[in-house]
């Protein structure tokens, strides 16, 4: 299932075949979005659409197969809703008739494993109203909210709403500021903004217009400008920027034009800090100066796009590497929030992207097994402040926050 080019929080939906999936997602939404019928097995592969839920805002509602799916196809499909577990911020997990086993047993397992939260809700309470043998049953696996809900009748819609809401953390559905703690009102912030072959025709990329916004949302001021011209714009004007943001592609050239005593950081540097386990991040960077003949790095791209001779994740950051580290290594890249292809232990580290198309929660669990393992994990802008020598430089707005 393709995630990861939706920021807003991600639900998902799990239980068994037939306990009414589809139905309660069409009550919650309030429309006709998901197929509904008597036969079991109607949902197969994870599912996204669209919802808003008032006191949250938009989220994305994930519709999964049944956990307890049969036959080979069967198989795959239980294994795909439980890969899609750890890239939700909250999960709930629908039961009906009572019936509450080793099937949600798993499924809970599965939350706890990636500190997902999740509530359950006993759908079809207008058919058989939840007992207290099952609240009992349930008690002995959990203390997550139970709701007795009707997808027939869409009630008691507020109990769960408020559900959801007490669930699902705050943070996954408040988006945090990138320099809130840096910039304040008619500071005067400068990004750089390189436009090379990655550059998308007539527009920016994601990271730059986010960050343009987040300085306005803070009643600061932007100076855009591409690299070439930093240096012109300060000489011209004699204007001192708050803060400096470059693309990290850049952090070698503009960490010499930029003095010393302004402070500077990349666009990607700032999105770890925001989005990413920062420390983690500036601990496993160091991994980079200890590469070893035959170590096989990946660079996890949370994107798909089109590939180009300069592709940062593809091209430059690896011929980098091998530059600084004057060993032979092999690179392999995953896009979206696919699968690995084999064992997180076989790589000596593991760079990740930005993460500018993705939630939070789900860089933190793609994260998760490889920090685990002990296997050393960073992020491509401050593995390229690292290349460059200017990696104290460039995370210290943000140790010093």
């Amino acid at each position: 299932m393709a995630k990861g080019r939706d920021l807003k929080p991600h639900i998902g939906i799990f239980g068994r075949r037939n306990v009414g999936k589809s139905s309660f997602i069409n009550a919650l939404t309030g429309s006709d979005v998901a197929i509904v019928s008597d036969i079991a097995g109607t949902t197969t592969d994870p599912v996204k659409k669209s919802v808003e839920i008032f006191g949250v805002g938009p989220a994305i509602i994930v519709d999964t197969a049944g956990i307890d799916d049969t036959g080979i196809l069967g198989e795959k499909r239980i294994q795909k809703s439980l890969q899609t577990i750890k890239n939700m911020d909250c999960a709930i997990l629908l039961i009906s008739g009572n019936d509450f086993g080793e099937f949600e047993a798993q499924l809970i397992r599965e939350f706890n494993r990636f500190d997902v939260p999740y509530l359950i809700v006993h759908n079809k309470a207008d058919l058989q109203p939840l007992n207290n043998e099952t609240i009992v049953q349930i008690r002995k696996n959990t203390d997550a909210a139970i709701v007795d809900f009707s997808a027939f009748k869409a009630e008691p819609m507020d109990d769960l709403i408020e559900s959801i809401k007490g669930t699902i953390p705050e943070t996954a559905y408040v988006r945090p500021s990138l320099f809130g703690d840096l910039i304040g009102r008619g500071d005067i912030v400068m990004l750089i903004t390189p436009v090379d072959s990655e550059a998308p025709e007539g527009r920016m990329i994601l990271p730059q217009v986010m960050a343009i916004r987040d300085v306005l949302d803070r009643d600061a001021i932007n100076i855009v400008v591409k690299e070439t011209e930093a240096e012109l714009f300060l000489q011209k004007t004699g204007i001192q920027p708050k803060l400096v943001v470059t693309d990290s592609q850049a952090f070698g050239y503009v960490s010499k034009i930029i003095p010393e005593d302004i402070p500077l950081t990349g666009f990607s540097v700032a999105y770890a800090r925001m989005r990413g386990p920062f420390d983690a991040y500036a601990e496993g960077v160091k991994k980079l100066s200890d590469l070893k003949d035959g170590d096989r790095i990946l660079m996890l791209e949370s994107c798909t796009h089109q590939v180009s001779c300069e592709d940062i994740g593809r091209y430059k950051l690896p011929r980098w590497i091998s530059e600084f580290s004057q060993k032979e290594l092999h690179f392999e890249a995953v896009s979206g929030l696919n699968e690995l292809t084999r064992p997180v232990t076989d790589y000596a580290m593991i760079i990740q992207c930005g993460g500018c198309m993705v939630t939070k929660k789900q860089i933190h669990n793609r994260l998760k097994t490889a920090m685990e393992a002990g296997v050393a994990v960073t992020n491509y802008g401050i593995a390229i402040a690292y290349l460059n020598g200017i990696y104290e430089r460039a995370v210290k707005p943000f140790m010093q926050k």
